[in-house]
């Protein structure tokens, strides 16, 4: 049940003008440093709400810190009680008032209270903290603070308010809502400091400032008193009309008033059907982000509250219906905010790092809190208990979820423990993968497209098609889970100008201990003018834009397939902004939105238009096909006209669309264009809208005119089919290497001469004298998720080569280029690491070409590869 101390005014608000200083040797204890005319040495000011780390100094600090000031209060009423009630405090907190030790608290994430009726007097007092966060967190619920991830956090980051509340009071109130009958039914837990006693509540239902129902319960101290409320002309709580509901609880006893408390609710149901999700008895598409809520310099929370407004509204306007709070409980006024604004929200625990007693303990203890504290929220519709694992079978050295039964049948045991905390809502027992009792059966898919788009839509039809295989042991039928991607996305560097601007310098979280590799900023400018990336770019902000063209490229082909397959219930994307080193967010570290912000909508949206098309390469000429797809996640039937245009080609056609709600068309072949011949590689754009562009998408094309004759150049291919797509494009072709003008082979080292090292027809490059290379998935990967192809061997194209790659991508890189190579096609991966070349061209007494696309098996099919490979046989001739 939530308690109602942290939603009632508070009397004082402790928040600025705290002393503040460490305690490195732990001595404050026993020097009395909770004494209120204690010298303290080394102190500073500080605001609470405060995280230690906000200080240079202190940024990897960990141990005893100390907090200390003073406020006055009236005379108490001896009807009342004087509380200290504290947001959130990490880790482990001490509370003195004037000297004497009020209460203790474990936990860094949830809402507590400390009765200081008997320390606090009429006049000054003085309140201390000691906050002790440890350096070994693998056994503390700590979410994604420190080693691997980002910045830690210590200290008060919630507010400190002082309360007072009658010795009998409404201490806490559970409100569940029906829709079915429209009632709404409050628990009312009645606390009493005296005897116990005969007492009534009521509860005033409040729409628009007037009662519109009430009822009564009677009972006693000490015991819970339910009321279900019936609403007339109830007006349920959804994201597009978040209509909230006031109450008021009035507690009597033989008519007098107690107390009051008032608060609000929501009149909304979350449920499913084993395939699809519903509120309030509709299907819910879920479009949802990933939303880690941490920000520049004060890390868990904004400097300034309203920023949780601004994303909101930010979330709203890009199409998103859900934000998932990651790894640790949502800041409570972000829930207030969401619940106001009308944004679903996906809640979960921070994880601690080890499997063992004492933290499955701190995690369940504060799993329970979490829902206690949020159980009222509309906003909240589905709970993690776990994700990935992380604290039951992660660790290294520990069995995995997956096969380890202990941890199965605890798991299993959470789950329905959660379910009695919370039947109202879904829950997943651990997000991503290894399911074992769950609502929701979740997958953590991180494919990039458009270089791994065949494996991504293959993995997609196998999940819908085979549930179970996400599950560890199945406690509960995979076949009655929806089905959700709650993790996927692709990189887009930020502009590193902007966050070297907002740090005045490198901020300190570029160079943490524990970060190394692609996910390390600190050098990131050198590595970039050292690059041949600086040739290309004219700065590392250049290569930001076009890496978050990339970025978006990807992410919207992924979102379009998950929205069009009947099997996916919804998405939640990687990520709503960027955090700290993690840069796959939609908006970047300082919430200002990528390159893309503004076309978003266009794909997340609640109505999406898609154009399918059955290839995005083409010969001249040759006619391109593309379905019309119109996916529709609202309650409205749609009847409308789509007009598909490309100027480019003369091409114009409005095409009559259907859907119905919560539904999709697919019109097969629907777009139809032939276009003209081209006398160079060009791309078309085709653009498909509705009205004045409510609705649009773009999608692009590309031609290379098919009769251009190859460079004269006589060349030898150890692929017979290659030889023979050559000897067709025009070359002529020999039988051995000796006599040849360039020779397309595996391995230079077999042949003297010019050469152009391909790899073999199934993509795999072979390790040579001359070359080293390093592999690259051919699946899902989060490195190529996070990696970074450009090129300026087709200067006609766009410098991201995006679909103009299309099937070709390669599975490996040049990992070691010499200054005085050409790269035409680069690679790279994270902060500018891993830095390497797809094409490249080695001048010398025996000139090489390298090309890793897979363009052995595509030659003289694929308009794109055989324009390539052209281009790097004539770099070789010439």
């Amino acid at each position: 049940m939530t308690s109602t101390i942290r939603g009632r005014e508070p009397v004082i608000s402790l928040t600025s003008d705290w002393a503040f200083t460490t305690d490195p040797a732990d001595n404050g204890v026993d020097e009395a440093w909770y004494e209120p005319r204690c010298a303290w040495e080394d102190t500073r000011s500080v605001s609470v709400p405060h995280s230690w780390q906000e200080h240079d100094d202190l940024e990897t600090y960990t141990g005893a810190a100390w907090y200390r000031r003073g406020f006055e209060l009236q005379e108490p009423n001896t009807n009342e009680q004087v509380l200290l009630s504290f947001g959130a405090v990490d880790y482990k907190t001490d509370v003195w008032v004037n000297g004497d030790h009020v209460g203790e608290h474990e936990g860094g994430y949830l809402p507590f209270t400390v009765d200081a009726t008997n320390a606090v007097s009429a006049g000054d007092n003085t309140i201390v903290l000691r906050v002790y966060d440890p350096t070994d967190l693998s056994e503390i619920p700590h979410g994604k603070q420190g080693e691997r991830w980002y910045t830690r956090v210590s200290g008060p980051w919630q507010p400190i308010d002082v309360v007072t509340v009658p010795n009998t009071r409404v201490d806490s109130v559970k409100v569940t809502p029906s829709t079915t009958d429209e009632t709404a039914t409050f628990d009312v837990s009645v606390a009493s400091e005296d005897e116990t006693e005969d007492v009534e509540v009521t509860v005033s239902v409040i729409s628009d400032g007037s009662i519109v129902a009430e009822e009564k319960a009677d009972g006693t101290t000490g015991s819970e008193l339910t009321a279900t409320v019936a609403i007339p002309d109830a007006d349920y709580w959804t994201p597009e009309n978040p209509n909230l509901y006031d109450y008021e609880v009035t507690l009597e006893t033989d008519g007098a008033v107690l107390d009051r408390y008032e608060s609000y609710f929501g009149l909304r149901t979350v449920s499913h059907d084993g395939t699809d999700l519903y509120l309030n008895g509709e299907p819910l598409p879920i479009r949802g982000a990933l939303d880690q809520a941490y920000y520049p310099d004060t890390y868990y929370r904004p400097a300034d509250l309203e920023t949780f407004e601004q994303e909101i509204r930010a979330a709203k306007e890009l199409g998103f219906n859900l934000l998932r709070k990651h790894i640790k409980p949502a800041h409570p006024k972000f829930i207030e905010l969401a619940d106001r604004l009308g944004m679903l929200v996906w809640e979960e625990p921070a994880n601690p790092k080890r499997y063992t007693e004492d933290s499955k303990r701190r995690f369940r203890t504060q799993l329970q809190e979490l829902i206690e504290r949020d159980f009222n929220s509309p906003s909240v519709v589905i709970w993690s208990i776990y994700n990935e694992e992380w604290g039951i079978g992660w660790a290294d050295d520990e069995e995995p979820l997956w096969t380890d039964v202990e941890k199965q049948d605890y798991l299993e045991s959470l789950y329905y423990e959660t379910q009695e905390w919370d039947p109202t809502r879904p829950i997943c027992d651990n997000s991503g993968w290894a399911h074992v009792a769950t609502d929701l059966n979740d997958y953590h898919e991180y494919f990039v497209v458009p270089d791994r788009v065949d494996a991504w839509r293959d993995r997609l039809d196998e999940i819908v098609e085979s549930p179970a295989g996400n599950y560890g042991d199945p406690r509960t039928d995979p076949s009655e889970a929806p089905l959700l991607v709650s993790e996927f996305g692709t990189w887009g560097l930020p502009e590193v100008s902007r966050i070297l601007e907002h740090y005045d310098g490198e901020p300190h979280w570029f160079s943490h201990d524990f970060l190394e590799g692609m996910i390390r900023p600190s050098g990131c400018q050198e590595r970039f003018e050292d690059s041949n990336l600086s040739t290309v770019f004219d700065s590392i902000d250049d290569l930001a834009n076009a890496w978050q063209t990339r970025e978006f490229q990807s992410i919207k082909t992924i979102i379009a397939d998950m929205r069009i397959h009947s099997g996916v219930s919804g998405y939640v994307i990687t990520e709503f902004t960027d955090i700290e080193w993690e840069f796959n967010g939609i908006l970047n570290y300082l919430r200002e939105g990528k390159n893309f912000y503004d076309e978003y909508a266009q794909v997340n949206g609640p109505v999406m238009l898609h154009l399918d098309f059955d290839a995005h390469v083409a010969w001249s000429g040759d006619e391109v096909t593309a379905d019309l797809v119109v996916v529709n996640d609202t309650a409205d039937p749609i009847d409308t006209t789509v007009s598909v245009t490309s100027p480019a080609v003369g091409y114009t056609n409005d095409i009559s669309v259907s859907v119905e709600s919560f539904g999709s068309t697919r019109l097969s072949d629907a777009v139809r264009l032939t276009p003209p011949a081209v006398d160079e590689v060009t791309e078309v754009e085709v653009d498909a809208s509705v009205g004045d562009d409510r609705w649009f998408t773009s999608e692009s094309v590309y031609l290379a005119p098919r009769d251009e004759q190859g460079p004269q150049a006589t060349v030898y291919a150890e692929d017979s089919h290659l030889r023979d797509a050559l000897s067709e494009r025009g070359y002529e072709t020999v039988e051995t290497s000796a006599s040849a003008d360039v020779s397309l082979v595996t391995d230079p080292d077999s042949v003297e001469g010019a050469a152009l090292v391909i790899p073999d027809r199934n993509g795999d490059l072979t390790e040579t004298e001359q070359f080293e290379y390093t592999e690259l998935a051919k699946n899902d990967s989060w490195n190529l998720c996070a990696s970074f192809i450009y090129q300026d061997l087709l200067p006609e194209l766009d410098i991201v080569p995006g679909w103009a790659f299309e099937d070709v991508y390669p599975y490996g890189y040049v990992s070691e280029t010499r200054a005085e190579d050409q790269v035409s096609i680069g690679y790279t991966e994270g902060w500018l690491e891993n830095t390497g070349a797809i094409a490249l061209t080695r001048v010398g007494e025996n000139p090489v070409a390298v090309c890793t696309l897979r363009v052995t098996d595509a030659y003289g099919d694929h308009p794109i590869a055989t324009t390539v490979c052209d281009r790097l046989i004539n770099q070789l001739t010439s």
